[in-house]
């Protein structure tokens, strides 16, 4: 390699994180947030419904449950299409569609239609969500990479709560449609800012092939070293890349399988911790005897804790991901158990619920990040995007089991230690993960490539003078990420 050739990665590792990335960063958690606020919104505006259309609720189920099956739907059909099409154009469609579809459900004069009209806007929220995720991780350095990505998806509880705040304020105003009506205008007007202002994943444009012109300009907008160059590489050297494997192909393939697995199982029991709790806790408490006003405060509590995924992205950063997100799912099964040993000691029931909602929020919202290095480019849309839709069916799981424990007649204590046991499964499948020793695709987390990790792989930095490249002489090792 000369001083006009350069990997990828190393380019966007070696310079300063600029504007440019913090507008792609800006952008996606706007994406985000957005996703957050729509998801929710069915949740406010339900006890309206009731009123207005004279439901009882039980009824409620379907609507309630029909963005779900959106958002599953709509993350395994968008993961492939982003590998293949590029991440912009589905990022652009995905938020156009839920767009449409919620400020169309504003209109639904019927429960049916409203039905139909939720799982067409979920089909929306799930396609938006990994291809941001993936987005984010493909311009982000080595060295920031997860605590970036944590950062941005931290948008989606932000979302969630500012979606309550002002469905507060917006019903005894104009109706619970203004919820709706906000909620579908809001992407729309995204959608003409990411058309003007979202680039192209660059990991993405060098993968397909795409002209060294149309690279430069974007590496342009990170440092004018870019102009310079006359070849841009990646170091990805996994079998999958070496077979031309893409999509689903690669995600399933010998060398990801097993993984795949692991990441899917971890998500699923994720999920079923988080619906369960967030759709029974306050049914919970009340029927251990919590004064209800009291019981729906505390159970608020619990999805508090997602903006810890910052803490755990700087430290994924640093040491093996796996295992931090792991050691996180262990301390939120003992959290859990304790909420339901605690229960009749307010006091120390609020402070464990709060604990236990950050811990496990925490651990859910670091599993799309270590889901991004896990893949190379070619998969890792779709390898994100399944993780994500598959982990949808936790949730509907989650409320499912709960409604059986119930049916059962086990105590409130009984019940919190069978919602423990997914937190020691989603542990256990991130250790199997860990001792596969998987051809993670990003560089490993960390300041700086170990001289194990860097294999025939040309080391790049810079100096003052422009870019300078030390070919490695040693054979390329595979390595755990």
């Amino acid at each position: 390699m000369s001083a006009n050739k350069v990997e990828l990665q190393a380019f966007i590792d070696q310079h300063p994180f600029s504007p440019f990335q913090w507008r792609v960063f800006a952008l996606c958690f706007g994406i985000v947030l957005l996703d957050g606020f729509d998801t929710a919104a069915i949740g406010y505006v339900a006890p309206s419904l009731l009123s207005e259309w004279g439901l009882s609720k039980p009824d409620l189920a379907p609507v309630l449950s029909a963005a779900l099956f959106g958002l599953a739907t709509g993350a395994l059909l968008a993961g492939p299409l982003a590998d293949r099409i590029g991440r912009k154009r589905v990022l652009i469609g995905s938020v156009l569609l839920l767009g449409l579809f919620c400020l169309a459900s504003s209109y639904a004069a019927s429960l049916d239609t409203l039905v139909v009209l939720r799982f067409a806007t979920g089909i929306g929220l799930g396609a938006a969500m990994p291809c941001a995720v993936t987005m984010m991780s493909e311009f982000a350095p080595t060295q920031r990479r997860a605590m970036l990505t944590n950062a941005m998806f931290c948008g989606f509880p932000l979302g969630a709560a500012l979606g309550g705040f002002l469905a507060s304020w917006l019903i005894p105003l104009w109706g619970w449609r203004s919820v709706l009506m906000l909620g579908g205008i809001a992407p729309l007007l995204l959608v003409l800012v990411l058309i003007l202002l979202m680039p192209e994943s660059v990991r993405y444009m060098v993968s397909r092939g795409a002209a060294l012109v149309q690279i430069r300009a974007v590496l342009g907008r990170i440092s004018h070293a870019a102009h310079h160059l006359t070849e841009v590489t990646l170091a990805e050297t996994s079998i999958a890349t070496a077979g031309q494997q893409h999509g689903v192909a690669l995600v399933l393939s010998s060398a990801y399988r097993m993984g795949s697995l692991m990441l899917w199982l971890s998500y699923f029991m994720g999920l079923v911790i988080f619906y369960a709790l967030i759709n029974w806790m306050p049914l919970m408490f009340k029927e251990a005897g919590i004064d209800p006003q009291q019981a729906v405060l505390i159970a608020a509590l619990f999805p508090l804790g997602g903006l810890g995924a910052i803490a755990c992205g700087w430290l994924m950063d640093r040491f093996n991901a796996d295992r931090i997100i792991a050691v996180g799912y262990l301390l939120t099964a003992l959290a859990i158990f304790a909420i339901g040993q605690s229960i009749n000691q307010l006091g120390l029931l609020v402070v464990v619920v709060f604990i236990a909602g950050s811990l496990m929020n925490t651990a859910q919202s670091s599993l799309p990040a270590l889901a991004a290095s896990f893949y190379p480019t070619q998969g890792r849309a779709t390898g994100v995007a399944w993780m994500l839709g598959i982990g949808r069916f936790g949730g509907i799981a989650g409320s499912f089991l709960v409604a059986e424990l119930q049916r059962q007649q086990l105590a409130v204590g009984e019940v919190f230690t069978v919602l423990a046991v997914p937190a020691l499964l989603a542990a256990a499948a991130l250790f199997i993960k860990l001792s596969l020793k998987s051809p993670g695709q990003l560089p490993r987390h960390g300041a700086a490539p170990r001289s194990e990790d860097r294999g025939a792989r040309p080391v790049v930095t810079f100096d003052n003078a422009g870019l300078v490249t030390v070919p490695s002489t040693r054979k390329e090792k595979p390595h755990d990420h």
